[in-house]
């Protein structure tokens, strides 16, 4: 609908027709006065673009990257002028760093209002640094054509930038003078009305698409079929569509002979009949030293990021094996610095002629009996677990979910326990986590904005800090359509520091590292209405986890003893592949 109310509503409008022209679907509003205009303007878009208003504008930045992860499409982030815009500064890294689509429309006071102590003003250019793909400040609102066609541009080139030639965040700062209401500023808005015509002025939008950058056809390598002692990588990965990316994968390992390493976030795990070369276990075995030096590869092919594991980054550090990078940004993907080569193109363009596929090479069959060794020791150790402890909730949880179930894992320890123990399966589990900056801040908003209109309903793996570091994200629930459960994992204190060296030094260690909170869930869940319940054995929680509810945020808390969880590690981790 076009508003003729005054310049800054039709600014408003030709900005939010044009999103919506080009497929934008889902817009975050936090609350404030300077960016009235766009709220209204947004709010008069639904059904098309759904508008979505959230109180704190952090939380509301990690909502908006989960819903953008889940999608693979942008999301439109909206704040007010002053620190407002500040709050989403955290989200906009992890954003760049996982490649994210993100535009942050920070709406701001006009230049004569900066620099002379005007009420809720800061410098907002450049507000996030190198991290945005793209920024700029748009021009003050005007109804001349021109200008508004110069919006229109501005916006479309925005959107592009956004997806291309590597997805990540976008930052416009929008200036607006008084009246921010929609109310008649005294412009003549007559001859605008009679010439302006939305058919012609937003014809051929919708047809733009930000296409990739076009890149050669790879030819195979002679090397990599000429080597016998060669290893695929498959690292942490959020593909569009997994099932084709693991099919790939698959292919290029059953020509090379070669085994796939595949992190616990990889879909690679979750689509195990595929891949009969798969390792899942490589961090525990990499632990026996006589085993890693027997395993020593020339090559390696790594597929995306590097995984989490500090034994697989030290140990192909050491043997500095010849290795090659698939993925198709324009990034730097090794933290080695290695005899590395990076070959920009996804793993689905690879054509590869196929050979022999039946029988594996010796150093392949050296792989993949030491697996079967390993996945069978610590099959058989978790099995008998009964009391309720850390470790054993990642390896329960990858063989009960539903198929296809949504899954956040957040940081710290849930994000490393599932690269120890996530057991291969075939339930094609969707996996989500925020491994850009790896950090623990909207934990829980993320999970949120990842679940938000999900066919299925969805899953949360977390420990205490990463939830309560978040818990304004529970003022969503009234927003949030769908479900979302929540296994916390509650030790009272970051587990991941009692794994470190400084843990023997105490004090100070409890007070600032280990810091316990102390906290009722059962009491913080009832102040935001939502359901929690306390599981005190693990036949409770697989039936809480399957089936899952259809509606609501609820939270299944498991207690677990900090330095219990600690010593079990220390004393097991190196065992299982002995």
């Amino acid at each position: 609908m076009f508003d003729f109310r005054n310049v800054n509503q039709v600014w408003a409008y030709i900005l939010t027709e044009t999103l919506k022209q080009l497929g934008l679907t889902c817009a975050i509003i936090c609350p404030g006065s300077r960016s009235t205009a766009l709220a209204i303007a947004f709010a008069q878009q639904a059904p098309e673009i759904e508008a979505i208003s959230i109180l704190d504008e952090r939380s509301a930045a990690f909502f908006a990257l989960g819903q953008a992860k889940a999608t693979g499409r942008p999301v439109v982030l909206v704040c007010t002028s002053g620190t407002a815009g500040a709050n989403f500064y955290s989200a906009v890294i992890e954003a760049s760093y996982s490649r994210v689509p993100l535009l942050l429309l920070t709406t701001d006071r006009p230049p004569e209002l900066r620099d002379c102590h005007s009420g809720q003003t800061v410098d907002q250019l450049r507000l996030y640094g190198n991290y945005p793909n793209w920024q700029t400040e748009l021009a003050l609102p005007s109804v001349d054509m021109g200008m508004l066609a110069y919006l229109r541009q501005t916006v479309i080139h925005s959107w592009e930038r956004s997806q291309t030639p590597t997805k990540g965040p976008v930052h416009l700062n929008i200036p607006f003078r008084d009246p921010l209401a929609p109310l008649p500023d005294g412009t003549d808005l007559s001859y605008l009305q009679s010439q302006f015509h939305p058919e012609n002025f937003f014809a051929g939008i919708a047809n733009t698409t930000p296409f990739p950058i076009p890149h050669s056809q790879l030819p195979i390598l002679q090397q990599w079929k000429e080597c016998d002692r060669g290893i695929i990588i498959a690292g942490v990965a959020q593909p569009s569509q997994p099932q084709e990316y693991c099919r790939a994968i698959a292919h290029l390992s059953q020509t090379l002979k070669w085994p796939v390493l595949a992190e616990g976030l990889s879909p690679v795990r979750n689509y195990a009949e595929l891949n009969p070369y798969l390792i899942s276990t490589y961090d525990l075995i990499l632990r026996n030293q006589q085993l890693a030096k027997q395993l020593a590869p020339e090559m390696v092919i790594q597929v995306g990021e590097m995984p989490t594991s500090k034994e697989l980054r030290s140990w192909i550090d050491a043997t500095q094996p010849r290795r090659w990078i698939i993925d198709n940004s324009d990034q730097n993907l090794d933290p080695l610095h290695g005899r590395t080569t990076h070959l920009r193109i996804s793993v689905e363009d690879i054509k590869v002629e196929e050979r022999n596929l039946s029988g594996s090479s010796d150093y392949g069959k050296q792989w993949c009996d030491a697996e079967e060794a390993v996945r069978l020791v610590v099959d058989q150790t978790m099995g008998k677990i009964d009391e309720v402890i850390e470790s054993k909730a990642a390896w329960l949880i990858s063989q009960i979910l539903p198929p296809g179930t949504p899954l956040f894992i957040a940081n710290s320890m849930p994000v490393r326990d599932v690269e120890y123990f996530w057991k291969p399966n075939n339930l094609g589990v969707r996996s989500y986590f925020n491994r850009g900056a790896n950090g623990i801040d909207g934990t829980l908003s993320t999970a949120l904005g990842m679940a938000h209109r999900q066919q299925q309903s969805s899953v949360m793996l977390t420990g205490d800090l990463a939830l309560l570091h978040d818990t304004n994200g529970f003022l969503i629930r009234n927003k949030f359509v769908g479900h979302l459960t929540i296994v916390l994992i509650n030790n009272n204190g970051g587990g991941i520091f009692e794994m470190l060296p400084i843990a023997k030094f105490d004090p100070p260690f409890e007070e600032f590292f280990g810091t316990p909170q102390d906290i009722d869930f059962a009491q913080l869940c009832a102040t935001y209405n939502v359901q929690h319940e306390l599981i005190t054995s693990w036949e409770n929680l697989q039936q809480r986890l399957n089936p899952l509810p259809n509606t609501g945020i609820r939270v299944l808390e498991l207690r677990t003893n900090r330095k219990k969880d600690a010593k079990w590690r220390q004393d097991n981790l190196s065992k299982f592949a002995l």
